[in-house]
Protein backbone atom coordinates (compact mmCIF):
# COMPACT_ATOMS: atom_id res chain seq x y z
CA UNK A 1 0.00 0.00 0.00
CA UNK A 2 2.71 2.40 0.52
CA UNK A 3 4.43 1.78 -2.43
CA UNK A 4 1.68 2.13 -4.18
CA UNK A 5 0.73 5.16 -2.41
CA UNK A 6 3.68 7.00 -3.10
CA UNK A 7 3.67 5.73 -6.68
CA UNK A 8 0.35 7.73 -6.97
CA UNK A 9 1.70 11.13 -5.43
CA UNK A 10 5.09 10.75 -8.12
CA UNK A 11 2.31 10.76 -10.58
CA UNK A 12 0.39 13.16 -9.74
CA UNK A 13 2.96 16.24 -9.64
CA UNK A 14 3.13 16.68 -13.18
CA UNK A 15 -0.17 15.54 -14.46
CA UNK A 16 0.12 15.09 -17.98
CA UNK A 17 -3.56 16.65 -18.83
CA UNK A 18 -1.28 19.92 -17.72
CA UNK A 19 1.06 19.54 -20.80
CA UNK A 20 -0.87 19.13 -23.56
CA UNK A 21 -2.31 22.84 -24.03
CA UNK A 22 1.49 24.50 -23.72
CA UNK A 23 2.78 22.30 -25.84
CA UNK A 24 -0.75 22.49 -28.37
CA UNK A 25 -0.05 26.55 -27.71
CA UNK A 26 3.90 26.21 -28.87
CA UNK A 27 3.04 24.78 -32.32
CA UNK A 28 0.11 26.87 -32.97
CA UNK A 29 2.20 29.77 -32.68
CA UNK A 30 4.96 28.61 -34.84
CA UNK A 31 1.97 27.86 -37.45
CA UNK A 32 1.00 31.00 -37.34
CA UNK A 33 4.57 32.92 -37.95
CA UNK A 34 5.09 30.20 -40.60
CA UNK A 35 1.32 31.03 -42.13
CA UNK A 36 2.38 35.05 -41.58
CA UNK A 37 5.51 34.22 -43.32
CA UNK A 38 3.41 32.97 -46.54
CA UNK A 39 0.80 35.57 -46.63
CA UNK A 40 3.47 37.80 -46.65
CA UNK A 41 5.66 36.13 -49.64
CA UNK A 42 2.39 35.58 -51.62
CA UNK A 43 1.72 39.45 -51.44
CA UNK A 44 5.12 40.28 -52.86
CA UNK A 45 5.04 37.17 -55.30
CA UNK A 46 1.57 39.13 -56.20
CA UNK A 47 2.52 42.56 -56.47
CA UNK A 48 5.52 41.09 -58.67
CA UNK A 49 3.09 39.57 -60.95
CA UNK A 50 1.37 42.82 -61.49
CA UNK A 51 4.41 44.63 -62.43
CA UNK A 52 4.94 41.71 -64.80
CA UNK A 53 1.76 41.78 -66.35
CA UNK A 54 2.12 45.67 -66.78
CA UNK A 55 5.25 45.45 -68.23
CA UNK A 56 3.89 42.66 -70.90
CA UNK A 57 1.04 44.59 -71.65
CA UNK A 58 3.07 47.70 -73.17
CA UNK A 59 6.23 45.34 -74.06
CA UNK A 60 5.45 45.00 -77.88
CA UNK A 61 4.55 48.82 -78.27
CA UNK A 62 7.80 49.37 -76.21
CA UNK A 63 9.86 46.95 -78.76
CA UNK A 64 8.58 48.29 -81.70
CA UNK A 65 9.66 51.61 -80.75
CA UNK A 66 12.99 50.66 -79.80
CA UNK A 67 13.67 48.76 -82.87
CA UNK A 68 11.98 51.81 -84.71
CA UNK A 69 14.30 54.18 -82.65
CA UNK A 70 17.85 52.05 -83.62
CA UNK A 71 16.94 51.59 -87.41
CA UNK A 72 16.65 55.69 -87.56
CA UNK A 73 20.00 56.33 -85.38
CA UNK A 74 21.33 53.37 -87.78
CA UNK A 75 20.22 55.01 -90.72
CA UNK A 76 21.08 58.18 -89.51
CA UNK A 77 25.30 56.60 -89.23
CA UNK A 78 25.06 55.47 -92.27
CA UNK A 79 23.27 58.28 -94.49
CA UNK A 80 26.52 60.54 -92.77
CA UNK A 81 29.14 57.51 -94.20
CA UNK A 82 27.18 57.54 -97.25
CA UNK A 83 27.73 61.09 -97.75
CA UNK A 84 31.48 61.39 -96.51
CA UNK A 85 32.84 58.33 -98.62
CA UNK A 86 30.78 59.14 -102.15
CA UNK A 87 32.70 62.95 -101.63
CA UNK A 88 36.18 61.42 -101.30
CA UNK A 89 35.33 58.61 -104.08
CA UNK A 90 34.41 61.76 -106.27
CA UNK A 91 37.53 64.01 -104.96
CA UNK A 92 39.99 61.49 -105.37
CA UNK A 93 39.33 59.63 -108.20
CA UNK A 94 37.57 62.11 -110.04
CA UNK A 95 34.69 59.62 -110.91
CA UNK A 96 30.58 60.42 -110.74
CA UNK A 97 30.02 57.62 -108.19
CA UNK A 98 28.23 57.35 -105.87
CA UNK A 99 28.63 54.91 -102.44
CA UNK A 100 25.55 53.24 -101.12
CA UNK A 101 25.35 51.45 -97.82
CA UNK A 102 21.86 49.73 -97.36
CA UNK A 103 21.34 48.25 -93.62
CA UNK A 104 19.19 44.90 -93.21
CA UNK A 105 18.44 42.78 -90.34
CA UNK A 106 18.78 38.76 -90.51
CA UNK A 107 18.99 36.28 -87.66
CA UNK A 108 18.51 39.20 -85.09
CA UNK A 109 21.41 40.98 -86.48
CA UNK A 110 21.64 44.08 -88.18
CA UNK A 111 24.07 43.79 -91.50
CA UNK A 112 25.28 46.30 -93.87
CA UNK A 113 25.89 46.02 -97.82
CA UNK A 114 27.76 48.33 -99.90
CA UNK A 115 28.20 49.07 -103.61
CA UNK A 116 28.79 51.85 -105.63
CA UNK A 117 26.45 53.61 -108.71
CA UNK A 118 27.55 54.98 -111.84
CA UNK A 119 24.75 56.68 -113.83
CA UNK A 120 22.17 54.63 -111.08
CA UNK A 121 23.64 51.57 -112.33
CA UNK A 122 25.27 49.58 -109.70
CA UNK A 123 28.99 48.06 -109.83
CA UNK A 124 31.25 45.70 -107.54
CA UNK A 125 33.28 47.56 -105.29
CA UNK A 126 35.89 45.21 -105.79
CA UNK A 127 36.06 45.21 -109.48
CA UNK A 128 35.51 49.47 -109.64
CA UNK A 129 38.62 51.01 -110.77
CA UNK A 130 41.03 48.14 -110.34
CA UNK A 131 41.05 48.11 -106.71
CA UNK A 132 41.09 51.72 -106.61
CA UNK A 133 37.68 52.36 -105.20
CA UNK A 134 38.34 49.43 -102.95
CA UNK A 135 41.38 51.24 -101.65
CA UNK A 136 39.21 54.54 -100.64
CA UNK A 137 36.37 52.69 -99.19
CA UNK A 138 38.53 51.06 -97.02
CA UNK A 139 40.29 53.95 -95.18
CA UNK A 140 37.30 55.76 -95.01
CA UNK A 141 35.16 53.13 -93.26
CA UNK A 142 38.22 51.89 -91.06
CA UNK A 143 38.35 55.56 -89.69
CA UNK A 144 34.78 55.79 -89.27
CA UNK A 145 35.39 52.44 -86.97
CA UNK A 146 37.13 54.17 -85.08
CA UNK A 147 34.88 56.43 -83.88
CA UNK A 148 32.88 53.87 -82.73
CA UNK A 149 35.37 52.92 -80.22
CA UNK A 150 36.14 54.49 -76.37
CA UNK A 151 38.49 56.59 -76.30
CA UNK A 152 39.07 55.52 -72.64
CA UNK A 153 39.92 52.65 -73.82
CA UNK A 154 41.33 52.59 -77.08
CA UNK A 155 44.03 54.74 -78.89
CA UNK A 156 43.17 56.47 -81.76
CA UNK A 157 46.04 54.62 -84.12
CA UNK A 158 45.69 53.37 -87.75
CA UNK A 159 47.79 51.66 -89.60
CA UNK A 160 47.44 51.31 -93.74
CA UNK A 161 49.47 48.90 -95.37
CA UNK A 162 49.36 49.40 -99.33
CA UNK A 163 46.20 51.16 -98.90
CA UNK A 164 47.13 52.80 -102.32
CA UNK A 165 48.28 50.16 -104.24
CA UNK A 166 45.79 50.31 -106.56
CA UNK A 167 45.54 53.98 -107.33
CA UNK A 168 47.69 55.45 -110.08
CA UNK A 169 50.81 57.64 -108.76
CA UNK A 170 48.66 61.38 -109.38
CA UNK A 171 45.96 60.14 -107.42
CA UNK A 172 47.99 59.30 -104.39
CA UNK A 173 48.18 62.64 -103.10
CA UNK A 174 44.48 63.23 -103.24
CA UNK A 175 43.92 60.09 -100.61
CA UNK A 176 46.74 61.54 -98.76
CA UNK A 177 45.12 64.80 -98.24
CA UNK A 178 42.36 62.56 -97.07
CA UNK A 179 43.71 60.87 -94.57
CA UNK A 180 45.91 63.89 -93.33
CA UNK A 181 42.54 66.09 -92.63
CA UNK A 182 40.29 63.03 -91.27
CA UNK A 183 43.02 62.43 -89.28
CA UNK A 184 43.33 66.14 -87.91
CA UNK A 185 39.60 66.53 -87.52
CA UNK A 186 39.33 63.05 -85.16
CA UNK A 187 42.95 63.01 -83.29
CA UNK A 188 43.86 59.89 -85.12
CA UNK A 189 47.43 59.42 -85.57
CA UNK A 190 48.06 57.40 -88.99
CA UNK A 191 50.57 55.06 -90.24
CA UNK A 192 50.90 54.62 -93.89
CA UNK A 193 52.94 51.98 -95.65
CA UNK A 194 53.34 52.57 -99.60
CA UNK A 195 55.65 51.41 -102.68
CA UNK A 196 54.94 54.72 -103.96
CA UNK A 197 57.45 57.45 -104.37
CA UNK A 198 57.95 59.23 -101.46
CA UNK A 199 57.53 62.66 -102.94
CA UNK A 200 53.95 61.60 -103.45
CA UNK A 201 53.53 62.34 -99.62
CA UNK A 202 55.63 65.55 -99.00
CA UNK A 203 52.32 67.75 -99.32
CA UNK A 204 50.52 65.99 -96.47
CA UNK A 205 52.80 63.52 -94.15
CA UNK A 206 53.95 65.04 -90.82
CA UNK A 207 56.94 62.72 -91.52
CA UNK A 208 58.58 60.39 -93.71
CA UNK A 209 60.67 57.43 -93.19
CA UNK A 210 62.05 55.66 -96.55
CA UNK A 211 63.41 52.18 -96.28
CA UNK A 212 66.15 51.40 -98.07
CA UNK A 213 67.99 47.89 -98.86
CA UNK A 214 71.31 47.78 -98.97
CA UNK A 215 73.53 45.34 -101.25
CA UNK A 216 74.91 43.80 -97.84
CA UNK A 217 70.77 42.83 -96.90
CA UNK A 218 70.70 45.44 -94.43
CA UNK A 219 68.18 48.26 -94.42
CA UNK A 220 68.76 51.88 -94.48
CA UNK A 221 66.29 54.08 -92.78
CA UNK A 222 66.30 57.62 -93.77
CA UNK A 223 63.83 60.35 -92.25
CA UNK A 224 62.70 62.93 -94.92
CA UNK A 225 61.44 66.38 -93.91
CA UNK A 226 58.01 66.99 -95.38
CA UNK A 227 56.51 70.58 -96.59
CA UNK A 228 53.55 69.89 -94.56
CA UNK A 229 55.86 69.59 -91.31
CA UNK A 230 57.76 73.24 -92.77
CA UNK A 231 54.64 74.34 -93.28
CA UNK A 232 53.25 73.32 -89.48
CA UNK A 233 56.01 74.88 -87.81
Amino acid sequence: MNSLFASSESESAEPGPFRAPAEARRRLDRLQDRRDERVKKSIDLNAKFQAIDSYLAIADNVSAALKSLSDQLFQQTLDVVQEKLTIALQEILEQPIQFQARADFKRGAAIVEFAILRDGQEEDIMRGQGGSVANVLSVGLRMFALTALDPQRHRGFLVLDEQDCWLRPELVPRLVKMVHDAARALGFQVLMISHHDVALFDQYADKIYEFKPEPDGAVNVEERVTRAAVVDA
